[in-house]
C-alpha cells in the first residue's frame, strides 16, 4: 500500500473509531431511551415517533440492527412518569429521549444527571431549570425548544382577528408547570389591547376541564385559547368537542388539533422537530457532550384553518387570514 493510501486510510478509521469502539464494546449495538407522557394508540405521538426513527435511520441507524430503541408509554400521571423513567435509565442506554416536553424532562434528570437527554417540545428549559443557558447547556440535557411566551399572546390576536366579536376568552393550561403559567402570563399582557377579559381554567382531568368550558361559556362573546401542553394534547379530543357544543371560536397551539376537528392553529411543525431531535441524538451517539450542544429553536411555524369548523360555527375567517395560512382545510 502506497504511503499516502495508508494516511488516507488511517484518517478514516480515526474519524470512525469512536463510535465503532463503543459499538464493539456493548456487543455492536447502541441503546436509545424514549420516555412519552402519552397513549401508545395516540396517532400524533406515533406521527412524532415515526418522524424520529425516519431522522435516525437517515443517519445510519436502524432499531434492531446497530440501535436498540426503548419506548416507554406513560400517563400523564407524574407518579407514573417516574417510574417510567426510572425504569429506562436502570437499562443505562446511551442517550435518553424526553419526547414529551417539561413532564418528562423533569423525571429523567431527577433520575440521572449523567445519561445524556435530548428533549423535545419544552417551553422554558431555562427557567425550568434544565439547562443554564440555550447557548450553553452546560449539564447532560439540551434538545429544542417549541414556543416563546410571546406566542401566547399571538393567538389571543389571532382570535381576535378570526373572531372580532369576542371579549372573553378562556384559556386552558395546566398550572402545575411552569409553562402553563407563563403562557397564561403572557395572553394576560396583551388582552387589555385587544379589549379581551380573560380568565385560566384548569387542564388536570376531563371532569376539570367539562367544567370549566361549561361554566365559562354560559356568558356571551366568549372564546377559547388553548396552550401547549401534555395535558391539552392528552385531551385535545374532549376539549375540541366542547369548542364545538358551546359555539366558541378556539386557537390552538398545534397543526393536530385542527386536522382532528378544532378551528385555528398557529405554532411550530413539531414533527419537524422530531426528525430534528434525531440528529442530536446521533451527534450524541457519536461521542459529542448535552452539554455543549445549545437548545435550538423552532425553525418551521405553520398557520392551519378548518373551514369547515368555522362554517358550523357561523364565522367567515377573514381573506387576510386565509392568505397567510399554510393549509385550508375544507
Amino acid at each position: 500500500m502506497k504511503r499516502r493510501e495508508f494516511i488516507t486510510l488511517l484518517g478514516g478509521a480515526a474519524a470512525t473509531w469512536p463510535l465503532t469502539a463503543r459499538a464493539q464494546q456493548s456487543g455492536g449495538m447502541r441503546r436509545i431511551g424514549v420516555l412519552m407522557a402519552s397513549a401508545a394508540d395516540d396517532s400524533e405521538s406515533q406521527a412524532r415517533i415515526a418522524a424520529f426513527l425516519q431522522g435516525l435511520k437517515q443517519l445510519g441507524w436502524a432499531d434492531g440492527r446497530n440501535v436498540r430503541i426503548d419506548t416507554r408509554w406513560a400517563t400523564t400521571d407524574a407518579d407514573d412518569i417516574r417510574r417510567h423513567a426510572a425504569e429506562l435509565v436502570a437499562l443505562t442506554p446511551d442517550v435518553l429521549v424526553a419526547a414529551t416536553g417539561t413532564v418528562t424532562v423533569a423525571p429523567l434528570l431527577q433520575a440521572t444527571r449523567t445519561v445524556p437527554i435530548v428533549f423535545v417540545t419544552v417551553i422554558d428549559p431555562v427557567g425550568a431549570g434544565f439547562v443554564a443557558s440555550l447557548a450553553q447547556p452546560g449539564g447532560n440535557a439540551t434538545g429544542f425548544t417549541i414556543y416563546e411566551y410571546s406566542m401566547s399572546g399571538k393567538w389571543l390576536e389571532l382570535l381576535k382577528e378570526i373572531a372580532p366579536r369576542v371579549t372573553r376568552a378562556a384559556v386552558l393550561r395546566d398550572p402545575a408547570v411552569a409553562s402553563g403559567i407563563g403562557q397564561f402570563g403572557a395572553v394576560q399582557i396583551v388582552a387589555p389591547s385587544l379589549g379581551v377579559q380573560v380568565s385560566p381554567v384548569d387542564v388536570h382531568d376531563a371532569g376539570e376541564i367539562e367544567r370549566g368550558v361549561t361554566a365559562f361559556a354560559r356568558g356571551l362573546n366568549g372564546g377559547l385559547i388553548v396552550t401547549a401542553g401534555a395535558l391539552t394534547i392528552s385531551h385535545r379530543q374532549p376539549i375540541i368537542a366542547l369548542a364545538a357544543r358551546h359555539k366558541l371560536p378556539a386557537v390552538y397551539p398545534a397543526r393536530f388539533h385542527v386536522t382532528a376537528g378544532g378551528l385555528i392553529s398557529y405554532g411550530p411543525d413539531v414533527i419537524d422537530q422530531f426528525r430534528r431531535a434525531a440528529g442530536y441524538v446521533d451527534r450524541i451517539l457519536r461521542g459529542e457532550k448535552p452539554a455543549e450542544l445549545p437548545v435550538q429553536a423552532p425553525t418551521k411555524y405553520e398557520l392551519v384553518i378548518n373551514l369547515k369548523t368555522a362554517k358550523a360555527l357561523g364565522l367567515d375567517i377573514p381573506q387576510t387570514v386565509l392568505a397567510r395560512a399554510d393549509e385550508v382545510i375544507e
